[in-house]
């Protein structure tokens, strides 16, 4: 399947079908990593395979593009060892946390969502950084992590990105912007940043 088709500007504004994520994913990890994306989920959740014949499926929520992104972003990130663990193994408070609490979270969040804005930069999206505590909505970003992210995303962009991200990246570029062939750092200031 050629993915590449020319996208317009109001088509990049408007947030694409989740549906695109998981075939330009799946056809690139099913058969290389075991793994897929599915959406659709009440929560989104990595449950490894429990035998070397079954897949690895990475469920993000109900139809929300960022939420695949995001969840793309970790799986990008997890070694392999953690690929073999129910959600990573990560550590997750539900809403609710305390500031230190938050804290913690934001600390674990840097990589993952300075890859998921490299993502949604390359899907012509704009990004939002999460701060994941809907029932706290007064409760923003704090700076440090802002520029956390930021700091991190410009090195991805200077040193590289880890393999899988990579890959991704480059097959989020054909299909959306196939006019842009690599994403320039002038695309990503710290003021944009929300």
């Amino acid at each position: 399947m050629n993915s590449s088709v020319t996208v317009s500007r109001k088509q990049l504004n408007a947030t694409p079908d989740v549906k695109i994520l998981e075939q330009l994913f799946n056809q690139l990890f099913r058969e290389t990593e075991n793994t897929i994306l599915r959406s659709g989920a009440e929560e989104p959740l990595y449950m490894p395979s429990e035998d070397s014949a079954g897949v690895n499926i990475i469920h993000s929520t109900r139809d929300y593009f960022s939420s695949a992104l995001h969840e793309i972003s970790h799986w990008c990130i997890a070694g392999e060892a953690r690929r073999k663990l129910l959600d990573f193994g990560y550590w997750y408070e539900p809403d609710g946390r305390s500031k230190e609490q938050q804290g913690l979270f934001e600390q674990v969040e840097v990589k993952p969502q300075a890859l998921e804005w490299l993502f949604t930069e390359a899907c012509g999206q704009g990004f939002r950084l999460s701060v994941d505590n809907v029932n706290q909505p007064e409760m923003q970003a704090s700076n440090e992590f802002r520029k956390a992210v930021y700091t991190q995303t410009l090195c991805y962009l200077n040193q590289g990105l880890p393999k899988r991200a990579a890959l991704f990246l480059n097959a989020l570029l054909r299909h959306f912007q196939p006019d842009k062939p690599v994403l320039e750092a002038d695309c990503f200031q710290l003021n944009r940043l929300k």
